[in-house]
């Protein structure tokens, strides 16, 4: 089972949510919050594997709360779920460790898929967002594009060679047809990489990918 924590200032959204999820396959709602400043506490309690979180809550924002659970091993899987669609909170999501940034008019299955993708490791973007971060990408100031080869300097060839994969956007198992590497070994040399890189998530790592690829 996929366990779910909800975290939305809307009881009407956390009650449509908990519809929506339960009447999926393999998954569960273990918990709700109302603020962002009660997520930490109810990971502790429910160790979910995935939260959908709200950006604008009170007392502490979903930016803020994300960025609380970074750091924590085994830490759940942030999707960002938001009627907020602007380049600079994708962009803060993403650095703040979310896995994932959907809007609230994403249709139903879809946000199903997402949970179940996030569950597994892999980003999960809207359209928008994504654009945001290819945008981000391509226009890397030099001092980023210096910044980000430095960093990457820290990996091993083979390190590399998976965050570049990643950059592209392929999955493990792509990455592994393309390297002739098992998957197991690719998940092994992707959280070296990330350890390495004080990294959350592969999209961060993608984004450093790119970085150093603009420059």
């Amino acid at each position: 089972m996929i366990r779910v924590l909800l975290a939305d200032d809307d009881p009407l959204v956390r009650v449509g949510l908990t519809m929506m999820l339960r009447g999926a396959e393999g998954m569960e709602v273990v918990g709700e919050v109302g603020d962002g400043a009660g997520v930490a506490d109810a990971v502790r309690r429910h160790a979910p594997d995935v939260v959908l979180m709200d950006i604008r809550m009170p007392v502490m924002d979903g930016i803020a709360a994300t960025r609380a659970l970074a750091g924590t091993h085994p830490g759940p899987r942030v999707i960002v779920l938001t009627t907020f669609d602007t380049d600079r909170l994708v962009l803060a999501a993403v650095r703040a460790g979310a896995a994932g940034y959907l809007l609230k008019h994403t249709e139903p299955e879809e946000i199903v898929d997402a949970v179940r993708r996030a569950a597994q490791g892999e980003p999960v973007l809207s359209p928008s967002a994504a654009r945001t971060l290819i945008d981000h990408a391509l226009t890397g100031a030099g001092a980023r594009v210096e910044q980000a080869g430095r960093r990457l300097a820290l990996l091993t060839d083979r390190e590399r060679e998976i965050a570049a994969a990643v950059a592209e956007g392929l999955s493990n198992g792509e990455i592994g047809a393309r390297l002739h590497l098992s998957t197991g070994t690719v998940k092994a040399h992707l959280s070296s990489a990330l350890a390495k890189l004080d990294l959350d998530n592969r999209i961060q790592l993608a984004l450093l990918a790119h970085d150093a690829d603009t420059g």
